[in-house]
């Protein structure tokens, strides 16, 4: 069962929130708060508990709005990043305006007022199989443990805690992509499109945190407006001293920029083939 703090300085919203929770048969506790430092007070008291009483005082998800007076909920956030076993977090709110910057402070789900009963179960739905899969509070790591998103760890949304795969909304119901299927990603101002076999997908996260991310698992800028999959790019066309690749039925431009590194981590990936082969 989820322990849950839901946080929200409305008492209408809070009451709203704390309903749809109980009605829940996957929330277990839920401690409600009306601002952000109280909300800091319950959570590190939480983590205070020690090994004995870890399990009784964890908080597996928080509930968050985001304006609120005083500490908002976005503040709120970056300070839990410093916590040793953060819990995950959902923002609640009205503006559609700070969704980017949720996702790259590696937001579960981002949730518009009013709630739809629907929309709010496959939140809850999101944070109970990252629970059970054990993404849920644990300790930082690496370039993760008191870091903010921007020094280009990026956020945990485009692949990070949910694994190889990328949430992305179709007609109002979530979808799993696996990162695998991606054969690029084309940038749209603070969004990114992406492009698979079957389709393309618009999700709220700027190419350059994809690119961050997902340097690990293969991807190459090629071009300001573009992020590829190398194992994808089938084709490398020089025709007038404008570099090209080609990805399934799409014809890419390589930047002059990005064109020495594409050039020699392709070299690279050939003589790993190659090396393999003998």
């Amino acid at each position: 069962m989820l322990r849950v703090l839901a946080v929200d300085d409305e008492e209408p919203a809070l009451e709203e929130l704390l309903y749809l929770l109980g009605e829940d048969p996957r929330v277990g506790t839920v401690m409600p708060a009306l601002e952000a430092a109280e909300a800091l007070h319950r959570l590190t008291r939480a983590m205070e508990d020690g090994p004995g009483g870890a399990e009784a005082g964890r908080v597996d998800v928080v509930f968050l709005d985001i304006n609120m007076p005083g500490l908002g909920g976005l503040e709120l956030a970056r300070l839990l990043h410093g916590f040793a076993a953060p819990p995950l977090i959902v923002f609640v709110t009205a503006h559609e305006d700070f969704a980017v910057r949720a996702f790259d402070l590696k937001a579960v789900d981002y949730l518009l007022k009013p709630l739809r009963k629907e929309r709010f179960a496959e939140a809850v739905r999101r944070v109970a199989e990252l629970t059970r899969a054990g993404q849920g509070p644990r300790p930082a790591t690496g370039r993760e443990a008191g870091h903010t998103p921007g020094d280009g760890v990026g956020g945990a949304y485009p692949g990070s805690a949910f694994g190889d795969q990328v949430p992305v909304e179709l007609g109002g119901v979530t979808r799993f992509v696996p990162i695998a299927d991606i054969a690029y990603a084309e940038a749209h101002g603070d969004y990114a499109r992406l492009h698979t076999r079957r389709g393309s997908h618009l999700v709220r996260v700027p190419l350059s945190t994809l690119e961050d991310q997902w340097r690990s698992r293969g991807f190459v800028r090629i071009h300001r407006s573009h992020l590829v999959a190398l194992g994808r790019i089938e084709e490398l066309r020089l025709d007038g001293g404008n570099l090209t690749v080609r990805v399934g039925s799409r014809v890419l431009a390589v930047s002059r920029r990005n064109a020495r590194e594409l050039r020699d981590l392709l070299a690279r990936q050939a003589k790993n083939t190659a090396g393999r082969a003998r």
